[in-house]
């Protein structure tokens, strides 16, 4: 980012005016990337964005694809990894993207997890340092948000990004996160949810997804700072951290609980439809009239 680029965001800032990204008050996130025909439903159903997870690599060649079969839905990235993607070329795909679809691609970037990868050492200070890169090469921080969990990252998020796309938490960290960023910050945090009536059948559905992260340290952490006791956070998880992290129900009783984010200060919350791939449409297609969109 030049240094004009730089003051004219300080101003904005220092005046009041967001730089919040346009990004729907709902959106889908993924474990991968969708076909653009899926996206394409996906719009006219009335979600904004689709958020793409998995560590995408650093060429984003999954994303004009899908912009180029839609009109207005934005892609965002949940998250690139900064140890498998190099910054330079990510900055650089942003580039492409952004000259061929102004405005559309959303640039979300995160530290990935210390049991996955060998290089993670001082992840705070290779955040930084990649957030350098990115603005060294004019990447603007408006366009681009990151992975943040607790209090240190989200301000980092605040300072150095349009905000924060949390994962796996729960209405109440988004309360939490709010609180301490203020208004002018965004955030989107991620929510899973299961469309059944079974409890049983739901839990046993989201233990599958859940289960990889009981065995991460960032995420158990910030489970116990929202009141998860150690029993809670145990492999497989208690009923009550599970019910917190998926929703299930009715579609009404699911939008109820996504609305719970928007309620405690979220911007745009992205709704994982857990399940398999073809319960994604059918999903969001029974979820959008419970949620107000214009499907």
């Amino acid at each position: 980012m030049t240094s004009d680029e730089r003051s004219r965001e300080d101003d904005q800032i220092t005046q009041g005016v967001s730089l919040k990204p346009a990004l729907g008050d709902f959106g889908v996130w993924t474990g991968g990337p969708v076909s653009p025909e899926q996206a394409v439903e996906i719009e006219k159903l009335g979600y904004g964005t689709v958020w793409v997870g998995a560590s995408p690599a650093a060429d984003l060649a999954f994303v004009e694809p899908i912009l180029e079969k839609t009109e207005s839905l934005q892609v965002a990235t949940g998250i690139v990894n900064i140890w498998t993607a190099d910054a330079r070329e990510v900055a650089t795909s942003y580039h492409r993207i952004e000259d061929a679809f102004p405005g559309r691609f959303l640039l979300g970037v995160g530290v990935g997890h210390p049991e996955h990868t060998e290089q993670y050492t001082k992840p705070y200070e290779a955040l930084v340092e990649y957030l350098d890169v990115l603005d060294s090469a004019t990447v603007p921080t408006s366009r681009r948000v990151l992975a943040a969990l607790g209090p240190k990252v989200l301000q980092l998020a605040a300072q150095r990004s349009a905000g924060a796309h949390p994962y796996l938490t729960t209405p109440v960290h988004t309360g939490q996160a709010r609180e301490l960023l203020g208004p002018t910050v965004l955030i989107a945090p991620e929510h899973t949810v299961v469309l059944t009536d079974d409890a049983e059948k739901a839990r046993e559905v989201g233990r599958e997804t859940v289960d990889f992260y009981l065995g991460l340290s960032n995420y158990v952490n910030n489970w116990k700072r929202l009141g998860f006791t150690d029993d809670d956070v145990e492999r497989p998880g208690s009923d009550r951290l599970i019910d917190s992290l998926v929703a299930y129900g009715s579609p009404d009783q699911i939008a109820a609980r996504l609305t719970e984010h928007r309620q405690a200060g979220a911007d745009h919350v992205a709704i994982q439809v857990l399940g398999g791939p073809d319960e994604l449409l059918s999903t969001l297609e029974e979820l959008a009239g419970p949620l107000g969109l214009a499907g």
